[in-house]
C-alpha cells in the first residue's frame, strides 16, 4: 500500500508532462519536451496525424457497428443480392487517396527539413563500440595538434552520485552549444549501433564502414539523455548518451579547457556567433 501514492504521482506527472522532461520517467505516455525545431515538428505532425486517425477510427467503427447491427440475420432475414456498386467503390478509393495526399505534404516537408544541412559551426564525430561511445571534436586541436577525443562509458550503479540517473549517466558528457548549427557524423567500428536522443529528435544508425550525418540546432540549455537504439550485443542496454547543451560562451570555455588554449576564446566566440548570424539570414 505504501507504493500507491508514488504510482499515482508518477501517473499524474506522465499525463501532465511537467517534470523530468529530458529523459523518460515511469508511466510516461507522451513525448519528451522538444529542444530542437526538428523534434517540435515531429511532435506537431504526430498530434495532427493522431487527430486525423481518431476521426477515421471513429467513423470506421461507426460504419462497422451500423452494418453489423442493421444486417444481423434477426433484423434482415433476406440478404441483399447487390454485388457491385460503382459509386461507393469510387468514394472509398478516392477519399483515402485524398487523405494520404493531405498527410504527405507536412510529412515530406518534415523529412526534407531533417535532411537539410546548414553550414555548421561545430562538427561532432561519434563512433560506436561494444559497448561505449567515442566522441571527437575535430574542429579544435591542442598545441600538439591533437583533436579533442574522449570515451564515454555508463556510470556503474555503485558509483552513482545523488541525483544521477541509473543506466543513463555517463562519465564524460557531450558538450554542445545552444543556438548554433551543429553537424554530427556517426559511424561504428564493430557492429551496428544507433545514436538516439529523443529530446533532440535525433536517431541515426552507426554502421561500420559508413559515415552518416545529421544536423541539429539546440534551442535551449539542458541535459538530454538517450541510449543506443540498435540491439548490438549482450550489453546493448548499457551504452547511454548524455548531451549537455550550454551557452556558446561556456562551450568555448570548455573547449579551451580541453585544449589548454586560452588565447583564442574571444575569436572563437565571435566566429561562432557570426556563423549563426549569417545562417539566420
Amino acid at each position: 500500500m505504501r507504493y500507491i501514492p508514488y504510482v499515482l504521482v508518477s501517473l499524474f506527472l506522465s499525463l501532465s508532462n511537467v517534470a523530468y522532461s529530458d529523459y523518460a520517467h515511469p508511466y510516461q505516455v507522451s513525448f519528451q519536451d522538444p529542444a530542437t525545431p526538428v523534434m517540435e515538428g515531429v511532435i506537431s505532425l504526430h498530434h495532427d496525424l493522431l487527430f486525423i486517425l481518431t476521426i477515421i477510427g471513429i467513423f470506421t467503427g461507426w460504419v462497422l457497428f451500423r452494418a453489423t447491427f442493421n444486417f444481423h440475420h434477426t433484423r434482415n432475414p433476406v440478404p441483399s443480392d447487390i454485388t457491385h456498386g460503382a459509386t461507393i467503390e469510387v468514394v472509398w478509393t478516392v477519399t483515402p487517396s485524398l487523405i494520404l495526399m493531405v498527410i504527405a505534404i507536412p510529412s515530406f516537408a518534415l523529412i526534407y527539413s531533417m535532411d537539410e544541412v546548414i553550414d555548421p559551426a561545430v562538427t561532432l564525430k561519434v563512433q560506436g563500440f561494444q559497448w561505449y561511445w567515442v566522441y571527437e571534436y575535430s574542429d579544435y586541436a591542442d598545441k600538439e595538434g591533437n583533436a579533442i577525443n574522449f570515451e564515454s562509458y555508463m556510470v556503474a550503479e555503485d558509483d552513482l552520485e545523488e541525483g544521477q540517473l541509473r543506466l543513463l549517466e555517463v562519465d564524460n558528457r557531450v558538450v554542445l552549444p545552444t543556438n548554433t548549427h551543429l553537424r554530427v557524423l556517426v559511424t561504428a567500428s564493430d557492429v551496428l549501433h544507433c545514436w538516439a536522443v529523443p529530446s533532440l529528435g535525433v536517431k541515426i544508425d552507426a554502421c561500420p564502414g559508413r559515415l552518416n550525418q545529421v544536423s541539429m540546432f539546440i534551442k535551449r540549455e539542458g541535459v538530454f539523455y538517450g541510449q543506443c537504439s540498435e540491439i548490438c550485443g549482450i550489453n546493448h542496454g548499457f551504452m547511454p548518451i548524455v548531451v549537455e547543451a550550454v551557452p556558446v560562451e561556456k562551450y568555448v570555455s570548455w573547449v579551451a579547457a580541453q585544449t589548454e588554449c586560452e588565447n583564442w576564446l574571444v575569436d572563437k566566440i565571435t566566429a561562432i556567433q557570426s556563423l549563426n548570424s549569417s545562417a539566420k539570414k
